[in-house]
């Protein structure tokens, strides 16, 4: 009986572990970044992972978006040019299921903003 018992409780546990660890919407995605270009030029970024892989997104038009570029998870360096403004460089750790939004305002400031796709 006790035996039995402890079978029991076991399977529960085990059963709502499974439960919980299954409700995550992402499951070891590789992170992706996107531009969000509200400003008055055109927008580009290159995307440098650790493992020294190159991702580019170029030439944002003022007032669209690009779509999501994924890469690999690590120290990813960005580094975001505002048409000939100069560029604006951030180094960031990023892990699997994570997007980096890269907005750019009206006044051609630049934000940046890390989402969990968990959340």
């Amino acid at each position: 009986m006790k035996t039995s018992k402890s079978v029991l409780t076991l399977l529960f546990t085990v059963l709502f572990m499974l439960t919980i660890s299954s409700c995550k919407k992402c499951k070891n995605e590789n992170p992706s970044a996107r531009i969000i270009n509200n400003g008055t030029e055109k927008v580009s970024v290159q995307i440098k992972t650790s493992g020294g892989n190159t991702v580019n997104i170029n030439n944002v038009q003022a007032n669209t978006s690009s779509k999501y570029e994924s890469y690999a998870p690590g120290n990813v360096t960005f580094t975001i040019a505002v048409d000939n403004n100069g560029n604006f460089v951030e180094k960031v750790h990023m892990d699997d299921c994570y997007d980096y939004d890269i907005a750019i305002d009206k006044d051609n400031n630049i934000s940046t903003f890390v989402i969990d796709r968990n959340d």
